[in-house]
């Protein structure tokens, strides 16, 4: 998602803060406030909604099923009023302006069945594309202390705080599953101390922006991609999960640099991307600048499709196993037939192989990890040409596009999709993929 920019040219950045009982929101959102403001950032922090309301004398649990839903509607209400001040404000500022929201709007939904949300949403003419996808940038889950940091876990200190270890866990489940498919969603668990677990999601925050910490906070974190063995199992294997549909066309451009157009929804309602990777750039590192558009943007822009690709066209499904969030991409019909039945698991995670393995889904069969294979890039799996003759087949981020394979010790595609192959993607070495603003500034973040 882009960033939001004023007239001056000013960047505001919406992150909402979210999570269970005790997982280090209220610390994180004075950490990462003081961060940004030593960078000389204006900071707003947008207050929970639901505090408020329950400091007024609000018991949820004296509310029937009646009242309870119309409270979440009105909570809702208040809450996007409330953050449009903060949004306007920062829009308006002179500096950047970093806008923290402790929660959001998809949060309410984690308190009612998904039938009453759905009721809610018909109601007032709302959709999850645009409460979840669109007005926020980036949705930071701080995992309860509940879980995995037990010895932790206290509600000493929170007047507005009575659950126990079991309904911490059920509720920190329940806040991360309302946010399954926002486009960058980081879940910070507590697999590291509590220092380290606060620097991650500051680092988390710095990286998709674009600001560079070196090592400070953010260190180990790569994405991973796998290659998944059909047939899927039957979704309710899966744990709560979100599909999307979702449409690349790769645009016409100048060599070395990719354009590319993303649409992304469901049920009829869309968020569009519009992407530039640019290549060779400084260090050897390939940049992304995202650009969010309009629906009339993205017709227009169509026009400039490069007839050399294929469209892709994916079944994307998001969900969380184990305090890691994955995107599991089914590659659908018409398609080249190298992408026929192409199944790829993708996930960001700082953990160690051991500790990584531990977490992937067991319900997936996952034949082995591609990440870096030029096989399971998406522009070369678009490509109608053979791999073998292709001259656009991308090998590596600082080579010319016309390398020949056997210069990096590889020839293309030559066992297929299937093959077990070591050749260099144009992933492979990326500092960070990356953002922009609706003016194209640079900066990095999740594909």
């Amino acid at each position: 998602m882009d960033k939001t920019t004023s007239g001056n040219d000013k960047t505001c950045y919406r992150v909402v803060l979210t999570g269970g009982p005790c997982g280090g929101k209220t610390t994180g959102q004075a950490r990462l406030s003081t961060f940004f403001e030593n960078m000389g950032w204006k900071v707003f922090r947008v207050p929970e909604t639901a505090s408020v309301l329950l400091s007024g004398g609000i018991k949820f649990s004296d509310l029937s099923e009646e009242e309870a839903v119309k409270f979440q509607e009105n909570l809702l209400k208040t809450m996007i009023q409330i953050e449009n001040t903060f949004f306007e404000l920062g829009r308006s500022c002179n500096r950047n302006c970093l806008i923290i929201c402790d929660r959001g709007a998809m949060d309410a939904s984690a308190f009612i069945t998904k039938e009453k949300w759905e009721h809610i949403m018909k109601d007032n003419h709302w959709n999850n594309v645009e409460l979840r996808d669109n007005r926020y940038n980036q949705i930071i889950h701080m995992v309860s202390a509940a879980k995995g940091a037990e010895e932790f876990y206290s509600i000493e200190d929170h007047s507005c705080r009575s659950e126990g270890v079991e309904l911490a866990r059920e509720l920190d489940s329940n806040a991360a599953a309302s946010w399954v498919g926002h486009p960058y969603f980081d879940v910070i668990d507590n697999s590291t101390d509590f220092e380290g677990k606060i620097r991650r999601m500051i680092g988390s925050v710095c990286h998709k922006i674009g600001i560079d910490t070196g090592d400070r906070l953010l260190k180990n974190a790569r994405k991973l991609k796998f290659l998944v063995k059909g047939p899927l199992p039957d979704a309710s294997l899966f744990p709560k999960f979100q599909d999307f549909e979702v449409v690349h066309n790769y645009l016409q451009s100048n060599s070395p640099n990719q354009v590319r157009l993303r649409k992304r929804g469901q049920k009829g309602h869309y968020s569009y991307i519009h992407t530039v990777r640019r290549q060779n750039q400084p260090g050897g590192q390939v940049i992304e600048v995202k650009t969010q558009i309009t629906h009339r943007d993205y017709i227009n822009l169509l026009t400039q499709k490069d007839n050399s690709h294929f469209t892709i066209y994916k079944l994307r499904r998001c969900f969380i196993y184990n305090n890691q969030y994955f995107q599991l991409d089914i590659y659908q019909p018409p398609s080249h037939p190298r992408c026929r039945g192409l199944i790829l698991l993708e996930t960001y995670s700082a953990l160690d192989e051991a500790s990584l393995k531990e977490t992937l889904p067991p319900f997936l069969q996952i034949e082995k990890e591609v990440t870096g294979n030029p096989d399971y890039s998406m522009f070369n799996l678009s490509l109608r040409e053979d791999w073998t003759t292709s001259k656009k087949f991308c090998f590596y981020p600082s080579g010319p596009q016309d390398t020949p394979a056997h210069d990096y010790g590889y020839e293309a595609g030559k066992d297929k999709i299937a093959g077990n192959l070591n050749g260099l993607d144009c992933k492979k070495s990326l500092k960070m993929n990356g953002h922009a603003d609706v003016k194209g500034k640079e900066c990095n973040g999740k594909a």
